[in-house]
């Protein structure tokens, strides 16, 4: 069968010690059977590993921050599209997704670029700030949770919660604490980075489970994988992980995706106690670092969602996917020329 030629543009290429989804995503692209995919990068730092990869990555070009806002980012895409005629978009950024959410409209109608991405009101609805409420509407459980905006405001958390508890960003990072004190710390540490507010969960007991999962948005699950850790590094980043045979995990998830109707990509970030019960943590609203391991398990989730954004119909939902299959990540030093790091810097693409 011949594969049909697309265009495709990817962020999150920094492959660091806390990587982006976009390499994985790109390493399934290249697997499709259907398509023949050539892929432009869409960058924010000059030293994101995948600016480099050429045998990745066929052209890059750096983009606005996401808190440049919509109009700077459509402007730029413009261009970029005006060179590349690109067909879709995979952003693989919580930060950035609401610009992208704002934008995919215009983007489809005025370019015809397309997007397949989780409405805004799903977004909103899975931020950490709103996920009790979440788990409450969807019939999920989830682990006690308040909103601070100030240090001020540690002293009568002992009223609503017990030591170990967890301090969140409102984007990432997330870290436990045992004492007041502690929480102080991880409060400055992270809004510093993130900004407010900052996101008080009480800590449950028990073994982390992770899901990489799509939704078609009528309440159909095309693909889930789920796995569990085995190695995890200081950041509470998975650098290896199992995938897992358990039912009850796979019916949790479409339970959810059925309920919120999801559309696109998302991770569903789980504890699993030793009587057996499941705790909704996080969702994030697209794939996550370690989807190629779904590929491996014979279900490649973003050549589905290439589907689902072309052809905007019913797509076959995978059936299976292996069990036992492990994932290891490795560090690889890349060389790159310096001339390469001043024409990306310079000019912005490469």
């Amino acid at each position: 069968m011949k594969r049909k030629k697309i265009n495709i543009a990817v962020t999150g290429l920094n492959a660091i010690d806390s990587p982006g989804p976009g390499i994985p995503v790109i390493r399934a692209l290249r697997e499709s059977k259907e398509y023949d995919v050539r892929i432009i990068g869409l960058s924010y730092e000059t030293l994101e590993p995948g600016i480099y990869m050429h045998d990745l990555v066929d052209k890059t070009y750096q983009i606005p921050f996401p808190s440049s806002g919509t109009k700077s980012l459509l402007t730029r895409l413009g261009y970029i599209h005006s060179v590349e005629k690109i067909d879709i978009i995979i952003p693989n950024f919580d930060a950035e997704l609401f610009n992208f959410i704002k934008l995919e409209k215009t983007l489809r109608d005025d370019f015809g670029i397309k997007m397949f991405l989780p409405t805004e009101d799903q977004f909103e609805s899975r931020q950490k700030a709103n996920l009790e409420e979440f788990g409450k509407k969807h019939k999920v459980k989830v682990p006690h949770s308040r909103m601070i905006f100030s240090v001020n405001e540690i002293p009568s958390l002992r009223n609503e919660f017990s030591y170990p508890l967890v301090v969140k960003g409102k984007f990432y990072d997330a870290s436990v604490a045992y004492t007041p004190e502690q929480v102080a710390t991880h409060f400055n540490k992270i809004s510093a980075k993130w900004g407010l507010p900052i996101i008080i969960q009480q800590f449950v007991y028990g073994s982390e489970v992770n899901v990489t999962a799509i939704g078609d948005g009528k309440g159909n699950t095309i693909g889930a994988v789920p796995m569990r850790k085995q190695y995890i590094t200081d950041k509470g980043k998975a650098w290896a992980g199992i995938s897992l045979d358990d039912k009850k995990l796979i019916d949790t998830t479409k339970k959810i995706i059925k309920s919120t109707k999801w559309r696109g990509g998302m991770e569903l970030e789980m504890i699993k106690t030793v009587d057996g019960e499941y705790y909704l943590l996080e969702i994030n609203p697209r794939f996550p670092a370690w989807v190629y391991l779904a590929v491996g398990c014979g279900q490649n989730h973003p050549e589905a969602l290439i589907k689902l954004a072309l052809n905007g119909k019913a797509v076959k939902p995978y059936k299976k996917y292996d069990v036992g299959k492990m994932f290891i990540r490795y560090s690889y030093d890349l060389i790159v020329g310096l001339n390469e790091f001043e024409k990306i810097s310079t000019l912005g693409e490469l």
